[in-house]
């Protein structure tokens, strides 16, 4: 059986599946391609509070703490479905409950963010939850 094995063979073989993984890379990429727009919604980023929400985001560094469809820090919640989760009013109020001073719990800082600066965020917060991830995260609480 050893002796079946030649330079050949392991050559064909290299080539073969050279071929194979490239036209499998080609095939996934191009339905990648036509995939992506349909689930596209970049229209809302047109709204100037989703883009004022995000800048917040991003001034804060909450992406330090939290996670946004699944990328950031693991500290806190996932906030990619917040939205769908608690609603707007929940999510403002949250903020500026915070800290809450329980023992033994992690607690968020006070941002002191004005009454426009918690619309714009929760205006991010609604755009987010409307990406189209192909239903992930696989749970409600990310």
């Amino acid at each position: 059986m050893a002796g079946t094995f030649t330079t050949a063979t392991a050559r064909n073989m290299f080539f073969g599946g050279t071929v194979f993984f490239l036209l499998l890379f080609l095939a996934l990429t191009f339905q990648s391609e036509r995939a992506i727009p349909k689930r596209d919604n970049r229209a809302a980023l047109a709204n100037p509070a989703v883009t004022a929400g995000k800048r917040v985001w991003e001034t804060h560094q909450c992406i330090g703490c939290h996670t946004l469809l699944g990328e950031g820090a693991y500290f806190a919640p996932e906030l990619g479905n917040v939205y769908k989760r608690r609603g707007g009013d929940f999510i403002k109020a949250w903020i500026k409950a915070q800290p809450t001073h329980v023992p033994g719990r992690r607690q968020m800082p006070q941002f002191n963010l004005s009454e426009e600066q918690l619309d714009e965020l929760v205006a991010f917060f609604k755009y987010v939850s409307e990406i189209n991830t192909s239903n992930w995260p696989p749970n409600d609480q990310g």
